[in-house]
């Protein structure tokens, strides 16, 4: 549906959309928390190399973890691998970096036990870490451009995400629009302070409704936390 597709990028894919200015922002605040960021090295949990080439900073190096294939030809400064570093052997064998990132990530991997692998990789790989993640109350649920969506039960979800049209790749039967949206669950700001309770918890606002959350531990300190909320 080419209509759909269209719109679907005039609000969130596309350069000059919302959703293209609100990362340009989230950049930003980045940028305050990790100054020094050109010299770190970065694991980045469930990125893509097409974000950090398209990112206003660059950092001194950064390795990618994803299940989804990464693309070939990746510049010097970006190597990639294929793995879930919610596997406990996985994330011993990474080493470690300056920085943990990951966005919209954890929402992802799977229950709550999960989420927890999740975030004892996060605190074995780095002593610093940016984890972003949706949030469950703000009203449109971003993956799927839904306003409401992730409050109907989930028959109804895996069915409405087959005719949805903002839908990115809509689901062509019903085992495909189960699999769309039985592992994605998004957090509460409860959950992310259960989750990260040393870390300083960020809101990301649209209209000064709270959009997304993110979980933080910088070298900048308190002050610099604060300037990053605002």
């Amino acid at each position: 549906m080419p209509d759909a597709r269209a719109l679907r990028n005039r609000f969130v894919d596309a350069p000059g959309s919302l959703g293209e200015r609100l990362r340009v922002a989230r950049w930003e605040r980045f940028r305050r928390l990790y100054p020094d960021i050109g010299d770190m090295t970065v694991v980045d949990l469930g990125g893509t190399a097409d974000m950090w080439l398209r990112a206003p900073l660059r950092a001194r190096h950064v390795h990618l973890i994803n299940l989804e294939p990464h693309p070939a030809g990746l510049p010097d400064w970006i190597t990639a691998e294929n793995a879930d570093v919610t596997d406990p052997a996985v994330a011993a064998g990474l080493g470690s970096y300056d920085l943990v990132f990951s966005n919209s990530t954890i929402e992802h991997v799977g229950g709550h036990s999960q989420r927890r692998k999740f975030v004892a990789a996060v605190e074995q790989l780095a002593p610093l870490h940016w984890i972003q993640t949706p949030y469950r109350y703000f009203p449109v649920e971003p993956h799927f451009v839904a306003p409401g969506f992730q409050f109907l039960p989930l028959a109804a979800r895996a069915r409405l995400v087959r005719r949805w049209p903002l839908t990115h790749s809509r689901p062509g039967s019903p085992q495909e629009g189960m699999d769309a949206v039985i592992n994605i669950e998004l957090l509460t700001r409860a959950e992310m302070r259960y989750l990260f309770p040393n870390s300083l918890l960020l809101s990301e606002r649209l209209v000064g409704v709270t959009k997304s959350l993110i979980a933080v531990r910088s070298e900048q300190g308190p002050e610099a936390g604060a300037a990053a909320k605002d």
